[in-house]
């Protein structure tokens, strides 16, 4: 009788970078969370340091993890089994940023489909509205806080819609590194790529600008009640999605300039434009329901 052969799958040997991925999420959720209730207090702290460290670790994290799998993916310890396996890892990874943001948009329309009309005095609550601040008015975006403090939306219009351009036109540019990639079109995938990048940083840049026209011209801060809650939420951590999935095109444009991936073997570039199509993706989402909407 024949015995059936197996195809190997490869179990890599322990690894420091999980706990050290734990560390930096840690320090990244304490020093943002302190950061922000800091920045709503108008205080002065060490959220942003926390924040800074979490982030650096987070770095050093993603390197040596890359760079590990990268050695073990180029010396052919990898098989088709296990191809697979990243496949649904990387498919589940998605599922579960979707959940994250929906999370967050579901935060959006309750404010403002449900709450908001009920501080108004719909259905039984007539009586809501006298306990509100003076001259309260049940409209979205809700501009004037309990303090009477009053701020500026941001407008749909300049930065917003100049970075829907770009996050769009920077889908098609890594489609064509991608087909460039598929047909062994070498420049093509080099360009293309390194366009990719260059998009995301120009994304990150105009991000940053819109964040100082906020505070500094509009008084959209984090004080500005539940609208400018949502609004730096949603945008705030889309842009931490946007670096991340910089940092990743860069890394797999290092890969390519040593000459990794061919035609039939480049899953990890795949699931790097997964990810940055999946982000795109959100951004159309947030554009539309945050800025226009």
């Amino acid at each position: 009788m024949q015995q059936q052969e197996y195809q190997k799958y490869y179990v890599p040997a322990q690894s420091i970078w999980p706990i050290i991925g734990a560390v930096a999420l840690f320090l990244i959720a304490v020093g943002a969370g302190t950061f922000v209730i800091e920045s709503t207090r108008g205080e002065s702290g060490f959220g942003h340091n926390i924040l800074a460290v979490g982030i650096a670790v987070l770095l050093v994290m993603l390197f040596g993890w890359f760079r590990d799998q990268i050695n073990e993916s180029m010396s052919g310890l990898y098989s088709d089994q296990l191809g697979r396996s990243y496949r649904q890892g990387m498919s589940w990874f998605i599922f579960s940023e979707v959940m994250f943001f929906c999370a967050f948009f579901g935060a959006l329309f309750y404010a403002r489909v449900i709450a908001l009309p009920w501080l108004s005095g719909e259905s039984n609550n007539a009586m809501t509205n006298e306990v509100l601040w003076p001259g309260f008015e049940a409209f979205w975006p809700l501009i004037q806080t309990p303090d009477g403090t009053t701020t500026t939306a941001m407008s749909w219009a300049g930065l917003p819609t100049i970075n829907t351009i770009i996050l769009l036109v920077s889908s098609v540019t890594l489609h064509f590194a991608h087909v460039g990639l598929e047909q062994g079109k070498r420049k093509q995938l080099t360009a293309m790529l390194g366009i990719t990048i260059l998009l995301g940083c120009g994304f990150l840049t105009l991000q940053v600008e819109e964040y100082i026209h906020a505070y500094q011209e509009l008084g959209l801060t984090l004080q500005s009640g539940i609208y400018g809650n949502t609004f730096f939420l949603l945008t705030g951590f889309h842009g931490m999605h946007v670096t991340l999935g910089t940092i990743i095109l860069i890394v797999l444009f290092l890969r390519v300039l040593k000459g990794h991936f061919t035609h039939d073997n480049h899953f990890a570039f795949q699931a790097g434009s997964w990810y940055w199509h999946f982000v795109d993706v959100v951004w159309v989402m947030l554009y539309v329901f945050v800025y226009v909407l």
